[in-house]
Formats: structure tokens, C-alpha cells, sequence
């Protein structure tokens, strides 16, 4: 559904695959898009740089980064000194939550993000999870959206005076695949993307991690040719 021309968005963007198609998609709804990103002490922090490129090419109405350290709290391999795991099968990846998930991180960032839409008087907010091609994380859940939605209108001046919100989840029921043929489709340069849990100083892909074999899985059964820079 397109939206009118004062609806404004705001979109999560990591610099990621996932976001940067659901940038896309809220750009084609025709919302005015504000896109927020994080800086929340990542070991592949890289992706800031790509989400900075992404948010200039598509000439959103505004973007800003925010500066969070998650390492003060530490608990997983995208913050601490805790190795990222390498080389796993997708049924490892599915069978216990893994040690890449940042404790409340979609919570913390789903937060900043309805504190941003209010002052906005924005309505809808943008966000790329997913829950099917993904590593096992608790908050890319329908229900967590679904249980997130409603604390969000009862916790709000605007959503007590009955202007709710509702968050978009556009991939949540998506392979990786489809993510990257419906962004293609929009037009998405997925080179621009960056997913890697542990880039090298140049920031290439490890080509190893989850992120990098979910990403790899995708391009391939899309049928799709990978423009990813790749360590190995």
C-alpha cells in the first residue's frame, strides 16, 4: 500500500542486507524516509560506513547514527571478547540461540526509534527482521513485533491519544532469496551492503560467519550474482 505524501518512516538501517532492502521498500511506498542506525560498539562496525552511503544514495530526508556502547553489558561475540563461530551448517545455526546475538538489541533499537517517530509525529517505523533465513535470534519473532506494537501504543502520548503506531516488518516471512530478488527488483546495489560478523581491516567479508553464509545461501538460490567482496 502507498502512502501519502505526508507519511513519514523511520527505518532502521544497519548498512545490512535485510535493512537496506526494507529501506527500499518503504521508499517505494512512497513514505519520507528517516533512517537511524547504530553505533552500538559492533566488532564489525564497517557497516556504519555502508549504512552512511546508503542513506546518501537514497537521498532519505534524514539520517542519524546514535551512540550506544552494548560492550559496557559484553554477553556476545558482537561485543565481547567471544569468538564468532565459523563454518556452521544451517541446522547449527538454527538449534540454540547463538553467541552473535546481542542481548535486547532490537529492543534497545526499536526504542530509540518510536522515541524518534513521536517527535517526528511519525506513525510507522521500518524494521528487517526476519523469521526464517536467520540465526535463531528471539526478537525477529512475529510475536515479539506483534507483543513490541502494543507496549509501544500503550506507552506513548500518541499512542494513548489514540494516533497508533505500527511497525513494518516487510521480510519477515521471506528467505534470503526473495529478500534479494525483491530488492533487486527495486533497484537495491547490494554491493554497497556489508552483513560480515568478522570483516577484515579492509572491511571484505570472512565468508564464513553466519552472516556471510546466510548472504551466500541467498545470492545462490536467487540466482543472483553475489557482488560481495570476500577476504577468502
Amino acid at each position: 500500500m502507498k502512502a501519502t505524501s505526508e507519511q513519514k518512516a523511520v527505518v532502521l538501517l544497519s548498512g545490512g542486507l535485510d535493512s537496506t532492502t526494507v529501506l527500499a521498500i518503504a521508499q517505494d511506498r512512497e513514505y519520507r524516509i528517516f533512517a537511524m542506525s547504530f553505533c552500538y560498539g559492533q566488532r564489525h562496525a564497517f557497516e556504519l560506513e555502508c549504512a552512511k552511503q546508503i542513506a546518501r544514495q537514497a537521498e532519505v530526508n534524514r539520517h542519524i547514527v546514535v551512540d550506544i556502547d552494548l560492550r559496557a553489558f559484553g554477553g556476545s561475540a558482537l561485543t565481547d571478547d567471544i569468538e564468532v563461530p565459523k563454518m556452521r551448517s544451517l541446522a547449527e545455526m538454527t538449534d540454540n540461540i547463538p553467541v552473535t546475538y546481542v542481548p535486547a538489541r532490537n529492543t534497545i533499537f526499536l526504542s530509540f526509534a518510536l522515541a524518534w517517530a513521536e517527535t517526528l509525529d511519525a506513525r510507522h517505523i521500518f524494521i528487517g527482521v526476519n523469521s526464517l533465513d536467520y540465526s535463531g535470534y528471539p526478537d525477529c519473532r512475529p510475536e515479539y513485533i506483534q507483543a513490541y506494537t502494543q507496549m509501544a501504543n500503550l506507552a506513548t502520548k500518541a499512542g494513548v491519544e489514540g494516533q497508533h503506531l505500527q511497525i513494518h516488518t516487510p521480510l519477515i516471512n521471506l528467505t534470503k532469496a526473495e529478500i534479494i530478488q525483491t530488492g533487486t527488483t527495486l533497484g537495491v546495489d547490494y554491493a554497497l551492503t556489508h552483513s560480515c560478523y568478522s570483516p577484515d581491516v579492509q572491511g571484505r567479508h570472512c565468508g564464513q560467519c553466519d552472516a556471510c553464509l546466510l548472504r551466500q545461501k541467498g545470492f545462490s538460490q536467487a540466482q543472483i550474482t553475489d557482488p560481495t567482496s570476500y577476504a577468502t
